[in-house]
């Protein structure tokens, strides 16, 4: 079953973005291709309670299995060895993809605390936005009496826009609360 949100970008943004954008051909039309979530332990790297309540937070939130990242190289200042693991991501495409976004923009965005909008200098050249998240209770499926440890977490979107400013209609389309100021 298509998502609400895929069914509006097909049928309303991918025309409209086209005719704003002056491409002839709809496949130029840019799309979101994915979305990555990731959490880093941070000071928390030695425990592993902590590890297992991140994990279990991105499976609850995403709906899917977080893989653990590994750090690539030995740094003694932070006390980290390689292949320590120092982080899980979750990489989610197609429709669980959509359903996350919708999730995202329309219930979570808005139980963020003093949120005005999301920053624009948060996409980069090549189309990406991140938006970092400093409490992972503002999504509907974490429950506030049930958190032992806070942190945090950044959602990525990427989309296949070739500029920055065409990403940005990509995602004003698609109902992301850009901040004016």
């Amino acid at each position: 079953m298509i998502s609400r949100l895929h069914k509006r970008y097909r049928d309303t943004v991918a025309p409209a973005l086209q005719k704003e954008l002056g491409l002839s051909n709809r496949l130029a039309v840019p799309k979101v291709s994915k979305v990555v979530v990731n959490v880093g332990f941070g000071k928390h790297l030695k425990d592993g309670k902590h590890e297992e309540t991140v994990i279990d937070t991105l499976k609850r939130i995403t709906g899917q299995q977080p893989i653990q990242t590994k750090a690539k190289k030995s740094i003694a200042a932070f006390k980290l060895r390689e292949g320590m693991i120092v982080g899980a991501t979750v990489t989610l495409r197609g429709e669980r993809m959509w359903e996350f976004l919708d999730k995202f923009m329309n219930v979570t965005l808005a139980r963020v605390r003093d949120f005005h909008g999301i920053d624009p200098k948060g996409l980069g050249q090549s189309g990406t936005l991140t938006v970092g998240m400093k409490e992972h209770i503002v999504f509907p499926e974490i429950g506030s009496d049930e958190v032992e440890h806070l942190h945090g977490l950044e959602v990525t979107i990427v989309t296949t826009a070739k500029a920055r400013p065409a990403a940005q209609a990509l995602l004003t389309h698609l109902g992301f609360p850009f901040s004016t100021t």
